[in-house]
Protein backbone atom coordinates (compact mmCIF):
# COMPACT_ATOMS: atom_id res chain seq x y z
CA UNK A 1 0.00 0.00 0.00
CA UNK A 2 2.86 2.33 0.63
CA UNK A 3 3.56 2.08 -3.24
CA UNK A 4 -0.12 3.24 -3.49
CA UNK A 5 0.24 5.93 -1.29
CA UNK A 6 3.85 6.85 -2.51
CA UNK A 7 2.19 7.10 -5.98
CA UNK A 8 -0.60 9.20 -4.66
CA UNK A 9 0.14 13.31 -4.85
CA UNK A 10 1.76 14.67 -1.67
CA UNK A 11 -1.45 16.74 -0.72
CA UNK A 12 -3.59 13.56 -0.99
CA UNK A 13 -1.84 11.77 1.43
CA UNK A 14 -1.45 14.31 3.56
CA UNK A 15 -5.75 14.23 4.18
CA UNK A 16 -4.79 10.64 5.26
CA UNK A 17 -2.92 11.31 7.73
CA UNK A 18 -4.79 14.38 8.76
CA UNK A 19 -8.16 11.80 8.87
CA UNK A 20 -6.37 9.90 11.31
CA UNK A 21 -4.85 12.78 13.06
CA UNK A 22 -8.54 14.14 13.79
CA UNK A 23 -9.87 10.75 14.37
CA UNK A 24 -6.99 10.63 17.33
CA UNK A 25 -8.29 14.17 18.67
CA UNK A 26 -11.86 13.30 18.52
CA UNK A 27 -11.42 10.05 20.63
CA UNK A 28 -9.52 12.25 23.21
CA UNK A 29 -12.52 14.18 23.62
CA UNK A 30 -14.29 11.23 24.25
CA UNK A 31 -11.70 9.88 26.73
CA UNK A 32 -11.79 12.61 28.24
CA UNK A 33 -15.27 12.38 28.91
CA UNK A 34 -15.30 8.72 30.06
CA UNK A 35 -14.75 8.77 34.17
CA UNK A 36 -15.38 5.06 34.90
CA UNK A 37 -13.34 2.42 33.99
CA UNK A 38 -14.81 0.08 31.28
CA UNK A 39 -14.65 -1.69 28.01
CA UNK A 40 -15.46 1.75 25.98
CA UNK A 41 -13.04 3.30 27.32
CA UNK A 42 -10.37 0.57 26.89
CA UNK A 43 -11.89 0.67 23.46
CA UNK A 44 -10.74 4.37 22.94
CA UNK A 45 -6.95 4.25 24.68
CA UNK A 46 -6.86 1.00 21.94
CA UNK A 47 -7.96 2.92 19.15
CA UNK A 48 -5.39 5.87 20.07
CA UNK A 49 -2.68 3.36 20.38
CA UNK A 50 -3.49 2.09 16.79
CA UNK A 51 -4.10 4.68 15.08
CA UNK A 52 -0.52 6.08 16.09
CA UNK A 53 0.80 2.70 15.54
CA UNK A 54 -0.29 3.21 11.82
CA UNK A 55 0.87 6.79 11.64
CA UNK A 56 4.25 5.75 12.33
CA UNK A 57 4.51 3.48 10.46
CA UNK A 58 3.00 5.30 7.29
CA UNK A 59 6.45 7.68 7.92
CA UNK A 60 8.48 4.80 6.48
CA UNK A 61 8.60 4.72 3.04
CA UNK A 62 9.63 1.21 2.99
CA UNK A 63 6.47 -0.30 4.72
CA UNK A 64 3.60 -1.12 2.98
CA UNK A 65 0.94 0.04 5.24
CA UNK A 66 -1.99 -2.36 3.81
CA UNK A 67 0.09 -5.15 4.12
CA UNK A 68 1.16 -4.62 7.90
CA UNK A 69 -2.41 -3.58 8.75
CA UNK A 70 -3.80 -6.61 7.04
CA UNK A 71 -1.17 -9.09 9.06
CA UNK A 72 -1.58 -7.67 11.94
CA UNK A 73 -5.46 -8.09 11.64
CA UNK A 74 -4.57 -11.72 10.22
CA UNK A 75 -2.34 -12.42 13.37
CA UNK A 76 -5.47 -11.12 15.63
CA UNK A 77 -7.64 -13.25 14.08
CA UNK A 78 -5.12 -16.04 14.85
CA UNK A 79 -5.07 -14.93 18.80
CA UNK A 80 -8.84 -15.02 19.03
CA UNK A 81 -9.49 -18.90 17.43
CA UNK A 82 -6.95 -19.68 20.33
CA UNK A 83 -8.88 -18.30 22.56
CA UNK A 84 -11.29 -20.81 24.80
CA UNK A 85 -14.15 -18.41 25.58
CA UNK A 86 -15.52 -15.63 24.28
CA UNK A 87 -14.45 -13.46 27.11
CA UNK A 88 -10.75 -14.12 26.76
CA UNK A 89 -11.57 -13.03 23.28
CA UNK A 90 -13.16 -10.01 23.59
CA UNK A 91 -10.50 -7.61 23.76
CA UNK A 92 -8.91 -9.04 20.55
CA UNK A 93 -12.11 -8.76 18.68
CA UNK A 94 -12.15 -4.83 19.65
CA UNK A 95 -8.85 -4.89 18.73
CA UNK A 96 -10.01 -6.45 14.97
CA UNK A 97 -12.91 -4.14 14.69
CA UNK A 98 -10.61 -1.01 15.11
CA UNK A 99 -8.08 -2.56 12.55
CA UNK A 100 -10.68 -2.85 10.73
CA UNK A 101 -11.31 0.55 10.70
CA UNK A 102 -8.25 1.96 9.91
CA UNK A 103 -7.77 -0.21 7.14
CA UNK A 104 -10.90 1.50 5.41
CA UNK A 105 -9.72 4.57 5.87
CA UNK A 106 -6.35 4.37 4.83
CA UNK A 107 -6.22 1.65 2.31
CA UNK A 108 -9.56 1.65 1.06
CA UNK A 109 -10.14 5.67 0.78
CA UNK A 110 -6.27 5.86 -0.64
CA UNK A 111 -6.98 3.88 -3.16
CA UNK A 112 -10.24 6.16 -3.94
CA UNK A 113 -8.14 8.88 -4.34
CA UNK A 114 -6.01 7.44 -7.08
CA UNK A 115 -9.25 7.08 -9.58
Amino acid sequence: MRKILGSMRPDREMYVDQILQQEIKDTEIWLSRTQEESTYKQDLIKRIELINWVLQNMKNPNVEICSLLEARMNETIQEIKKKDSIFESDILDSELRILDWIFYRVCLFSIYLLW
